[in-house]
């Protein structure tokens, strides 16, 4: 029975969409597959990792019946990607195979019933919703995603904070030695909730996401949050767990401003880099007389320095970070210049801020070099 005929890159696009999330290596092999459920012309393609689950509609369907399977996602999308740019694609589901054809070219995959595929249950009615463009959820992601932890064990803390209040949405992360915040206004929320949504959700959702002025609505409810937009659907499991408290950590009585160009900081710190080690990331930054000095060395006696002109006349200040952890924060921002706010002391944080943007906050601890 056919299931589908389209172009070949029509097809592509929904299965690129929803094969991200699917993983090679997985305790039930359905999960290596993507549902198909076709409805009159209504085709939904459906992929999940038991923890994340992403869908999306399109309407090449075949005929009026109704059917659903599973077939492996990675052999269906390198099948696809392999085939001629023209021409249509027929997909034809028989005797528990679905047949991939092409022209002259012809693929036979083994197929799973549809009925063990685990599809996430949702809630009947969201504890909360709203809706804003979806630049400005992806801006509010790409903002605060590189002070994600990886694989802590404190397991709250491998993912994003999602402070929903109402008039505005909040985004945080923090992996216990730098913490980045962000936030926007947003009409239409009723209470606050804070939520802590899994690292993997977070980096699929910058993935999939437009730089436009198209809506995403976001639903949560207790254990789960969901994001639609266009004909994509990503609902998410939460990280269950008690966020460390973020406003203890950012600084509010520092009197030391210092503005900076943001690529001359970032090229220095680059050239700096390239002389430290994968064990120690370390930079020393010393500011007086109206002049940043950053250096590094190694255990090979090897040394670089770097100068800035800074507008800095305070104390002398002589403190060391992880390179890394500033490197990050430099290239995810896009502003011209960025804010340094100091204190004269040598295990104080630094905090970075953006003139044009007073919500986005960017904590570092110091290190020992």
């Amino acid at each position: 029975m056919q299931l589908v005929q389209a172009a070949r890159d029509a097809l592509l696009k929904p299965l690129m969409t929803v094969a991200g999330i699917v993983e090679r290596r997985n305790t039930m092999p359905i999960l290596a597959n993507i549902l198909v459920q076709k409805q009159g012309n209504q085709v939904t393609f459906v992929g999940s990792d038991n923890e994340v689950q992403i869908s999306t509609t399109s309407d090449f369907g075949v005929g009026a019946d109704n059917e659903s399977t599973t077939v492996a996602a990675r052999k269906l999308l390198d099948i696809l990607r392999a085939l001629p740019e023209h021409g249509d694609i027929r997909l034809t589901q028989n005797a528990g195979k679905l047949t991939v054809q092409a022209g002259k070219s012809r693929f036979a995959l083994q197929t799973m019933p549809a009925t063990e595929f685990p599809v996430l249950a949702q809630p009947a009615v969201w504890d909360a919703s709203f809706t804003l463009p979806q630049k400005t959820l992806k801006h509010l992601f790409n903002l605060v995603h590189f002070a994600m932890a990886q694989q802590d064990i404190r397991y709250y803390l491998n993912g994003l904070l999602l402070v929903v209040e109402p008039g505005f949405v909040r985004t945080v992360a923090t992996d216990g030695h730098r913490l980045a915040h962000a936030g926007t206004v947003v009409e239409g929320i009723q209470a606050r909730h804070d939520v802590i949504v899994p690292r993997k959700t977070v980096l699929e959702m910058q993935r999939l996401l437009n730089d436009t002025d198209e809506p995403v609505s976001v639903a949560i409810a207790p254990g789960q949050i969901r994001f639609h937009f266009g004909d994509v659907e990503l609902i998410s499991k939460l990280v269950e767990g008690k966020f460390p408290d973020f406003t203890r950590v950012i600084p509010t009585t520092y009197t030391r401003h210092v503005l900076m160009n943001r690529e001359l900081l970032q090229g220095s710190l680059q050239r700096a880099a390239i002389l430290t080690t994968d064990k120690l990331k370390g930079v020393r930054l010393q500011m007086a007389d109206n002049l940043l000095k950053i250096s590094a060395s190694n255990a090979e006696q090897e040394e670089a320095q770097e100068e800035l002109d800074v507008d800095y006349c305070h104390e002398p200040l002589d403190v060391g970070f992880n390179v890394s952890y500033l490197l990050d924060v430099l290239s995810n921002l896009k502003t011209e210049n960025v804010r340094w706010s100091v204190q004269p002391d040598v295990n104080a944080s630094v905090l970075i801020t953006c003139p044009d943007d007073d919500q986005f906050k960017y904590v570092v601890m110091p290190m020992r070099i």
